[in-house]
């Protein structure tokens, strides 16, 4: 099976989602027990990498200070996410989605599932 990459710029990611790639669990304890498959799948806290963001939370833009006869604008903003493409993010398991794409497997969480971002400023540079 060939190992190709994954275009992303076919996704768009809704609102306040992200998605993350599952890191690589340990099949073994720091004590050197081998688990059975599905433990660390049952676990309540999850980690893994950020691979696409969605825009942020919309918020409306008020409307009364435009005239009829003026161009309607796009009326959404948005807030942006805390998260960025290439973080490690630790994250509650109960709160994601998991799904399949190009026979990979990834979650899809909101941004208030998410405990905590590490940042590597390096990693893409």
């Amino acid at each position: 099976m060939d190992k190709r990459e994954i275009n992303f710029d076919k996704l768009i990611i809704i609102g306040d989602r992200i998605l993350i790639k599952p890191r690589v669990s340990e099949d073994r304890t720091d004590s050197g027990l081998y688990l059975p498959p599905g433990v660390m799948e049952k676990e309540k806290i999850r980690t893994g990498y950020v691979m696409k963001v969605g825009p942020g939370y919309p918020i409306p833009v008020p409307q009364e200070d435009r005239e009829i006869w003026q161009e309607s604008q796009d009326a959404t903003k948005y807030i942006p996410l805390q998260a960025k493409e290439g973080d490690l993010a630790i994250f509650l398991q109960k709160s994601a989605f998991e799904v399949m794409y190009e026979g990979e497997r990834f979650f899809i969480v909101g941004q208030n599932a998410i405990l905590m971002l590490e940042r590597d400023e390096d990693l893409f540079s």
